[in-house]
């Protein structure tokens, strides 16, 4: 009897989700078929009283899964619109098909360069097969929670600090592509995921400030060398030039002179070549 059942379980593993429809879809049997006549004359019998109890209506955004006997009745579900089912032998349930999302929790997550982190999340998903999400698990909408906090933990624990903090659109795609491959068997359409935030410990956060503003002063020390050199690049150059052409001296003295005077200050000092001072020292 085991050995039948690992068998079973095995061929159910094999078949494909509609083989799975199809083979819960099967003949009522003849102890069914004679209940759902005698369900179908009983109604007729007493169509006055019966007649609001056999039609149902879903909105454009649902669809209903029809059980008859405990059986789904048809591949395709029920609906939008209005629809038949026999009082005493039919039940149905509603799915919505609209796109819903839920906010993952925060998790702690160890990284792969073993840093601990709160990440959470956003994920939207909708129903696209209505049968599969009520006959191949019992909380659609649960288990798709569950398993999103799942993959956001296995996801993000193979990828450290600087790819969590610098990839989150790649590492939203990936988890979107775990989801919409686990969830398919349910019937779910696994339509976008979002990594919302990543809270770090207060002590690394303050390392990593410390980290930073030190790159930073170090990049503005070498721009103020490399100015600094280059200042004194040009200042070598314009020497040069002015100790060929002795008179650039004297014009440059007297620009200078007639930008101080343009300011009215009232107060000018007049700078005296060195050689001049020499000539008056020796005498």
């Amino acid at each position: 009897m085991e050995m039948e059942s690992q068998m079973e379980s095995q061929k159910r593993r094999g078949m494909s989700k509609d083989d799975l429809i199809a083979e819960r879809t099967g003949a009522l049997g003849c102890v069914g078929w004679l209940i759902v006549i005698l369900s179908g004359l009983f109604t007729f019998l007493l169509c006055p009283f019966t007649i609001w109890f056999c039609f149902k209506i879903v909105q454009e955004y649902e669809r209903a899964v029809m059980f008859r006997l405990g059986r789904i009745t048809d591949r395709r579900p029920k609906g939008p619109g209005i629809f038949f089912i026999l009082p005493c032998t039919d039940s149905f349930v509603k799915v919505d098909l609209r796109t819903v999302s839920f906010d993952i929790p925060p998790q702690e997550i160890l990284t792969k360069d073993s840093v601990t982190v709160s990440v959470d999340g956003v994920v939207y998903f909708r129903v696209s097969d209505p049968i599969a999400s009520v006959a191949n698990v019992s909380n659609a909408d649960f288990s798709t929670r569950l398993l999103a906090q799942t993959t956001l933990r296995n996801v993000l624990g193979t990828k450290n600090l600087a790819e969590l903090l610098s990839d989150r659109e790649g590492i939203a795609h990936s988890m979107q592509s775990s989801l919409d491959e686990a969830t398919d068997h349910w019937g779910i359409k696994v339509e976008r995921v979002e990594i919302k935030d990543v809270k770090l410990p207060h002590q690394l956060q303050r390392a990593m400030a410390a980290e930073a503003e030190a790159a930073r002063e170090a990049r503005a020390k070498v721009i103020a060398a490399e100015g600094e050199m280059n200042a004194s690049r040009a200042l070598k150059e314009a020497s040069l030039v002015i100790a060929e052409s002795p008179s650039a001296l004297q014009l440059r003295y007297l620009q200078t002179l007639n930008t101080i005077a343009a300011e009215k200050n009232s107060t000018i000092i007049f700078p005296l070549p060195m050689d001049v001072m020499s000539h008056f020292m020796r005498k």
